[in-house]
């Protein structure tokens, strides 16, 4: 035991007259790794010169023949969209509730359906409601 009180008064004695020569002073901890960044979006690097629109030659319009010719094909067989056009097409059209009952669609489905893919397909849809009947759809063709 006696030469741990020897090390500890050695000790003592060292750090009383200001000299620390048996021990090396702690190093603070620090983070060992970099503080994070905040994620931005990088900036836009600028250009010196200014974009000028290129000077091309006209092209003939290859895809606007090949989507003619599908859209002038119809609908493919069987298909929703086949399916209430052909009820469209009969002499007295589709009321609202017989394309609700065959489909399995709700009103607003349907109502959808007439105001959107029927118009971007070509058709154009004649809605009627004679008095104290149902809403009517029909295709003139």
């Amino acid at each position: 035991m006696k030469t741990i009180d020897n090390e500890a008064s050695t000790t003592l004695e060292a750090q009383a007259a200001g000299t620390t020569e048996t021990q090396e002073p702690k190093a603070t901890t620090k983070a060992k790794a970099a503080k994070q960044a905040r994620r931005v979006a990088p900036a836009k690097a600028k250009s010196g010169k200014k974009a000028t629109p290129a000077k091309k030659a006209a092209k003939a319009p290859k895809s606007k023949k090949a989507a003619k010719s599908q859209e002038a094909a119809g609908p493919r067989e069987g298909s929703k969209t086949a399916q209430v056009v052909a009820m469209l097409q009969r002499k007295n059209g589709a009321t609202l509730a017989e394309i609700m009952e065959k489909m399995g669609w709700q009103k607003h489905t349907v109502r959808g359906f007439m105001a959107g893919a029927m118009k971007k397909a070509g058709h154009i849809v004649e809605s009627f409601k004679p008095e104290g009947g149902e809403r009517t759809y029909r295709i003139n063709s």
